[in-house]
C-alpha cells in the first residue's frame, strides 16, 4: 500500500505546529484521524517517525531524514497544482508572507483588501517579526527585508526605497521647542532602537561633520513602537517615510531640522528561497506590492 498526500500532509503539519491537536484544528480534522494517519503512514514505511511523549513530539532520526523528502513532494503537488491555475491565468493557492509589524501595518494591510478582490483564490497568511527569519523553518514563500541584505543564499527583488526623517508631535514641539541645529538635539527626548545599534546612525552630521549617532534615551525594538511614543508626544524619532508619511500628512508629525537632513534611504527588497522563475501567487504578489505602496522611491 502506497503513502498518501493526506498522510503525509498530516505528518507535516504535526512537525511544524507541535502538536496533533494543533495539526488537527489547523486541518480541520479531529485528533484521532491525524492519529490514525500518522499511524498508517509509520506502517507503510515500516519505522517511527515521531516519537510521543505526554508533553511533546519529537522527530526520531529517521523522521528527521524523511521530513525533507515528505516536504518536497507536497510542494511538488502545489507546484502542480498551481501551474494548472496559470494555464487558466488564475493564481490560486496559499501564500505565507513575512515581514516587520510596521511594515505589514502601514504597508501591507491597507493592501490587503484590493489585493483580495483581484486575485480572490489566493490564501494570504501575514506573520510579522522585527528580526529576520529562516525562511525555511518558517515555511515562509516571501518576506519583506528592509536595510541592506546579507544573506546570499536568498534571492530579492527590489521593490523600492523609504527616506528617513526626523520628526516630532506638534505637542512636544510647543512643550520643548524645535532644535534649530543637530547638536541641539542633546536637550531633547531622543527615541531610538536597542537593536540593532546601526539603527541609531540619524540621517544628519554632527558639529565635526561626522554621521550623527544618537543614545535614546527611550529605546525600543520596534519601529511602531517608536512611532507610537512620538504620536504620544514623548519625544523626537528618526523613522522611515513610510511609517509616517501619514502621520506628516494629517499634521501629526511634523519634520525637523528638514535643511539639515541629508537624503538617506532605507532599500526594501522581498526575498525568497526560489532557483527557478516564480510562482504565479507570489510574482502577482509582488507586482501589485510594488505598483501600490504608498511613499516609496524605485
Amino acid at each position: 500500500m502506497k503513502t498518501t498526500l493526506d498522510e503525509l500532509l498530516a505528518f507535516l503539519t504535526v512537525v511544524d505546529s507541535g502538536s496533533i491537536t494543533a495539526a488537527a484544528r489547523q486541518l480541520a480534522q479531529t485528533t484521532s484521524g491525524i492519529s490514525r494517519a500518522l499511524s498508517r503512514l509509520e506502517d507503510k514505511l515500516g519505522t517511527t517517525l515521531l516519537s510521543r511523549t505526554t508533553r511533546r513530539l519529537e522527530l526520531t532520526e529517521e523522521g528527521r531524514a524523511f521530513l525533507a523528502h515528505a516536504r518536497a513532494i507536497v510542494a511538488a503537488v502545489d507546484d502542480a497544482e498551481e501551474q494548472m491555475a496559470l494555464r487558466r491565468q488564475h493564481p490560486a493557492g496559499r501564500l505565507r508572507v513575512n515581514a516587520a509589524s510596521p511594515f505589514m501595518l502601514h504597508v501591507v494591510v491597507p493592501l490587503v483588501a484590493g489585493f483580495r478582490q483581484r486575485f480572490p483564490d489566493i490564501t494570504l497568511e501575514l506573520d510579522t517579526d522585527d528580526q529576520y527569519i529562516d525562511l525555511l523553518e518558517q515555511r515562509t514563500d516571501v518576506a519583506i527585508r528592509i536595510g541592506q541584505l546579507k544573506d546570499s543564499t536568498l534571492h530579492a527583488r527590489f521593490l523600492g526605497s523609504s527616506a528617513l526623517r526626523v520628526v516630532a508631535s506638534p505637542g512636544y514641539l510647543a512643550a520643548r521647542g524645535a532644535p534649530g541645529q543637530p547638536d541641539e538635539l542633546a536637550g531633547h527626548t531622543l527615541l531610538g532602537f536597542n537593536r540593532p545599534d546601526s539603527l541609531n546612525q540619524w540621517p544628519l552630521r554632527d558639529a565635526h561633520g561626522n554621521a550623527l549617532h544618537i543614545v535614546p534615551d527611550v529605546a525600543a525594538s520596534s519601529g511602531e513602537t517608536l512611532r507610537q511614543l512620538a504620536l504620544a508626544g514623548e519625544g523626537v524619532v528618526c523613522l522611515s517615510d513610510f511609517m509616517t508619511q501619514a502621520d506628516r500628512v494629517r499634521g501629526d508629525l511634523v519634520q525637523i531640522l528638514a535643511g539639515h537632513t541629508l537624503d538617506v534611504r532605507q532599500p526594501i527588497n522581498a526575498v525568497y528561497y526560489r532557483n527557478t522563475s516564480l510562482t504565479a501567487r507570489i510574482a502577482c504578489f509582488l507586482d501589485y506590492l510594488g505598483a501600490h505602496m504608498p511613499g516609496l522611491a524605485n
